[in-house]
């Protein structure tokens, strides 16, 4: 490990731009399909993630949008509640991680998008 970290130090400054740059793009990619498909979004300034506001999608709970994203679209993320420690907390948010392959990001637009009304409990 402290070769790898070592070797790191050693990268150029572009490597790291290039990096912030690669993430910026997914992070703007997924907050397009989020918003898109009716998700307010929190929007990241340096995490590789998006928390978003389910509350106006008529799911009972974050447990059940993200079982829902699961059985129905193919599609995984976490429910908001697992990140409070007091009971109700995140009960309508929901986490998107995007530091996936852009083929993967791609993948979940188009499942994301099929979002509805229909089906939801």
């Amino acid at each position: 490990l402290q070769q790898a970290g070592v070797m790191a130090l050693g990268w150029s400054d572009d490597y790291y731009a290039t990096l912030a740059a690669h993430y910026a793009d997914r992070r703007d990619h997924i907050l397009s399909t989020l918003e898109t498909a009716g998700l307010r979004c929190f929007i990241p300034s340096g995490a590789y993630y998006v928390m978003t506001d389910i509350s106006g999608l008529g799911f009972a709970d974050d447990v059940a949008f993200v079982r829902y994203l699961i059985e129905t679209l193919g599609v995984a993320a976490v429910p908001g509640s697992s990140f409070y420690a007091h009971s109700g907390g995140g009960s309508q948010q929901v986490r998107f991680c995007f530091c996936k392959k852009y083929e993967t990001l791609e993948g979940a637009r188009r499942q994301l998008l099929k979002l509805t009304t229909a089906n939801r409990t």
